[in-house]
């Protein structure tokens, strides 16, 4: 199976990275294509094998999945520079642009007009996290078959985990997730400074509350309990606990998180 990327911006050189530790592709399949040198090499550097292009589209007509990686502004432009080269009866499209949907990406990829030919085509939000190869994978599709579903699947799971969902849930899905980490770090950093204030050094405390938050995921993930339910087993009456949960709500931080989720969407 032949992939191309085109964009090798972070994302990008991070799929890249991560698709070549996996099993799905091998690197002498995959060719990425964007129009600096300097992010190319780096990645020809650490695996000689893949293909790499500046500017050349050769590789759209052959390969079997186009996987585009540019900013959201550029994918229309992209669109028009390889929908002749594709062949859209075997070929799959993904985007990783978040805010187009599958309806604006359609309008681009019209050929000629009344002719109703239109690829498979995915929507794929990963989170910044993809560069560790655990990224929360939020993936759609039109005209897709179950089993090109599962190779989706199969793709992003190689990055972290990947779960399907309708398109109109992508960009609460989105709020969850690509903008979910951003909300996460903001909490790291500001425990942070409450551990500086309180005697430790900067990476001392982050340290701290970094393998506390990793395990706090481990324990739900792997329980699949209520987070209320580990709550009450730190929450003991009286506690130096329920002193700091009461605070936390006193200033609104389930409130302030719905907002902040909300307003992401």
């Amino acid at each position: 199976m032949k992939l191309t990327i085109i964009g090798c911006g972070n994302m990008g050189s991070a799929m890249v990275r991560g698709f070549i530790q996996g099993n799905v592709f091998n690197p002498e399949d995959i060719t990425v294509i964007d129009i600096l040198q300097a992010p190319l090499d780096a990645l020809k550097k650490d695996c000689p094998a893949l293909n790499v292009a500046t500017g050349n589209f050769n590789s759209v007509a052959k390969d079997d999945i186009i996987l585009l990686a540019v900013k959201p502004w550029l994918v229309h432009d992209v669109i028009t520079d390889i929908k002749f080269q594709m062949d859209y009866s075997r070929q799959l499209l993904i985007s990783i642009a978040g805010n187009l949907s599958i309806d604006d990406l359609e309008n681009s990829l019209v050929k000629y007009p009344n002719t109703g030919e239109l690829p498979v085509i995915f929507r794929v939000i990963p989170n910044t996290a993809i560069a560790v190869r655990q990224s929360m994978t939020l993936i759609s599709s039109k005209r897709a078959s179950s089993e090109q579903e599962e190779l989706m699947l199969k793709i992003f799971s190689e990055l972290g985990t990947a779960i399907l969902l309708e398109e109109n849930k992508l960009t609460a899905g989105t709020a969850l997730t690509s903008c979910g980490i951003a909300y996460l770090f903001r909490y790291v950093r500001a425990a942070t400074l409450a551990g500086i204030e309180m005697g430790f050094y900067p990476q001392q405390a982050q340290n701290m509350i970094v393998n506390t938050m990793l395990g706090a995921a481990e324990l739900l993930k792997s329980t699949g309990h209520h987070p209320e339910a580990e709550i009450d087993k730190v929450a003991t009456p009286g506690g130096i606990t329920i002193k700091g949960l009461n605070e936390l709500e006193a200033n609104g931080f389930s409130d302030a998180i719905i907002k902040a989720m909300k307003a992401s969407r």
